[in-house]
């Protein structure tokens, strides 16, 4: 499955149909989120937008239409990565008001953050929008049960399935950086983070069996 990032760049370039028309491809953002009273686009829809990257890429959704909601999704996150959510204030801060959106990056000066989203000059497109307006940053867990090979890993180890494992772990708040694939000091240090958590398991910075076990009970709970 592509991850959330892919699939919303892929949607660069769907447009808002002026007049009474709308475009069928908003339309069935609509339809496959089961959003069934939205016909018009006409109708903010950068929340429909992250709703249906969202359930592309088999990740948590708010199936809400308010860019706010956001804020009540995943789990908070400090320093962002390319493929979070990044949610805004619009107009005031004290309103309901807002606008969500992929965080991509930020400018050298930290001034500007860099979104990708629907619903920005009435198509998906990618746009900078103030810092200073950012009310926060959420990482989007999985809602399906995730698998793992059966391999041992540890540092040095390169590939998927170290990927897949930084990955979830990130979704627990562990953060162990970009999700690169390599199995780096960083992932080794975070990884014996979460084995610490166990009580009973050996904080050896390993991915064996038993810390596969508890990784995998522990993201259940999660669902």
């Amino acid at each position: 499955m592509k991850n959330l990032l892919q699939i919303a760049m892929g949607e660069i370039g769907v447009k808002e149909v002026s007049g009474p028309d709308a475009n069928p491809q908003i339309l069935k953002y609509a339809r496959d989120c089961q959003i069934n009273d939205y016909t018009s686009d006409e109708v903010a829809w950068c929340s429909l937008f992250i709703n249906w990257v969202a359930l592309k890429s088999g990740l948590e959704r708010t199936k809400n239409l308010t860019a706010r909601s956001w804020l009540n999704a995943g789990i908070p996150v400090i320093n962002a990565e390319p493929g979070d959510i990044v949610v805004f204030w619009r107009e005031s801060r004290e309103s309901w008001k807002g606008h969500v959106g992929v965080f991509l990056g930020c400018s050298t000066d930290g001034t500007r953050i860099y979104c990708l989203g629907g619903n920005q000059g009435n198509q998906v497109s990618i746009t900078a929008y103030t810092a200073d307006q950012v009310l926060g940053y959420r990482r989007l867990r999985s809602v399906k049960e995730t698998k793992f090979s059966k391999k041992t890993l540890k540092r040095g180890d390169t590939g998927k399935e170290v990927r897949a494992l930084q990955d979830a772990l990130k979704q627990l708040g562990f953060n162990s950086g970009t999700s690169d694939g390599i199995f780096g000091p960083k992932t080794e240090r975070t990884l014996k983070d979460f084995q610490a958590t166990s009580g009973s398991i050996s904080i050896n910075g390993i991915f064996d069996a038993s810390t596969r076990e508890f990784l995998v009970e522990v993201l259940k709970a999660k669902i």
